[in-house]
């Protein structure tokens, strides 16, 4: 049997791919655009939630690219904000 961690884990990476995922779908389909907050704000969730659960799972090159691309929507919404 899973733990409660074990499956908030297991739930927050699925919201992490959910979130990326749907970010690129919009973006491919014209709905939102590479500057729009809502485009960045979903690839840093989605980003923060993956590195937790690459981190619990123990799965390093994953959890890497998560925080460089959580450090690029970061960066992006910081010069959206300014």
């Amino acid at each position: 049997m899973k733990s409660r961690s074990n499956v908030f884990v297991e739930y927050l990476g699925w919201c992490g791919t959910l979130a990326i995922a749907a970010s690129y779908a919009l973006y491919f389909l014209g709905k939102l655009g590479a500057e729009s907050i809502w485009f960045q704000l979903l690839n840093l969730l989605g980003a923060i939630a993956l590195v937790v659960f690459s981190i619990y799972r123990r799965v390093w090159p994953v959890a890497v690219v998560c925080v460089v691309w959580g450090g690029i929507a970061a960066y992006s919404l910081y010069i959206y904000l300014q």
